[in-house]
């Protein structure tokens, strides 16, 4: 069983905890990046994170797993895999979350919604928001980390993460690193094609 510090390790073997000025698919600024991408890259990495998260949640609770495309699909599928249940994303086009590629769910099915990072949630309410359109009906969410984990009601159903990090994040007009003239970094998926 995996703790937070085994995933935190894994993080930074993988050189996946970045420092600098970043802007975050929410568009919040911070001086610390996790770029799960580059973790994910290993099958081994990607089997024990699912594993911690199935660990969070009961498998009987949903029949399919939906992620927000970009950054929750390889962990998505993953966790999917190891439970032997259907798996779909959502992903945006022109800057809209949407259901595309001829996926689609069955009336009144129960969902577990996958995410690798959660800052403020956006992805993920924007993927449940889809779901609900689609007659899906979210029942949970589980993220590998949680980069705000003091944040109250971001999800209207329960949720759990695999590691919580405290990370200052600041509205762009009030960002202390752009006051500082320090160069700003896009690496999130949101805005992807």
């Amino acid at each position: 069983m995996m703790n937070e510090q085994n995933i935190l390790d894994m993080y930074e073997d993988a050189g996946a905890l970045l420092n600098g000025h970043f802007i975050l698919s929410s568009g919040r600024h911070s001086a610390r990046y996790l770029q799960s991408a580059l973790v994910l890259m290993s099958m081994d990495n990607a089997g024990q994170l699912a594993q911690a998260l199935i660990e969070k949640i009961n498998p009987n609770d949903f029949d399919m797993v939906v992620a927000p495309a970009i950054g929750g699909l390889v962990v998505g599928q993953e966790v999917a895999r190891q439970l032997k249940k259907p798996f779909i994303f959502t992903e945006r086009k022109e800057g809209v979350m949407q259901m595309r590629r001829g996926f689609s769910i069955p009336q009144g099915t129960k969902i577990l919604v996958v995410e690798d990072v959660i800052t403020t949630g956006g992805s993920v309410c924007e993927c449940m928001a889809v779901i609900r359109e689609h007659g899906g009906i979210p029942t949970s969410v589980v993220a590998v980390v949680d980069r705000a984990p003091n944040s109250k009601g971001r999800f209207d159903v329960p949720h759990a993460t695999a590691i919580s990090l405290n990370v200052e994040t600041f509205a762009a007009d009030a960002c202390p690193l752009c006051a500082e003239g320090t160069p700003a970094v896009k690496l999130g998926s949101r805005g992807a094609a």
